[in-house]
């Protein structure tokens, strides 16, 4: 299977790497989720091409995970903010900040810390279960496959 085809399988995880599973769009959306919503401030923090960075955002926009809006009309000027779809991104960014602060970080430490606005603590975010509030391992979980998952 070609990579272009993932998105056709109904595997969750495949078609979701079909539009966020590009190194890129994955720093596009984490500068989103920091506030940065112009095609400037994106390119100046994420460093990459002006064209990769128009690709990304155009698609991520086709995909209504971010919208475009205009902010000035003189000259025309647009920025880009997060949607529904795309706020509900939170849980990977963060699974993959945790991830990396843990595995991957300078010797100085985390370069961005997660301080939850109601008390002021900083936090690691982890999964839980909404029945009783259990932390989520692998080995506490049994994945259930309903249907044949494709060749990916």
């Amino acid at each position: 299977m070609k990579w272009s085809e993932i998105g056709g399988t109904p595997c969750s995880v495949a078609r979701a790497l079909s539009v966020v599973g590009d190194r890129w769009v994955m720093l596009v959306l984490r500068e989103a989720f920091l506030g940065v919503r112009r095609f400037e401030d994106f390119h100046a923090r994420i460093n990459m091409s002006r064209r990769v960075l128009a690709e990304r955002l155009a698609a991520l926009v086709d995909e209504g995970i971010l919208e475009r809006r205009a902010y000035s009309d003189r000259p025309e000027r647009f920025e880009y903010r997060l949607t529904a779809k795309g706020r509900d991104l939170y849980p990977v960014i963060t699974a993959l900040l945790t991830w990396g602060d843990r595995w991957m970080a300078d010797p100085e430490g985390p370069a961005v810390e997660l301080v939850h606005n109601p008390c002021g603590t900083a936090i690691h975010p982890v999964q839980a279960c909404p029945q009783c509030g259990g932390e989520l391992h692998p080995r506490d979980m049994t994945p259930v496959v309903k249907r044949d998952l494709g060749a990916a």
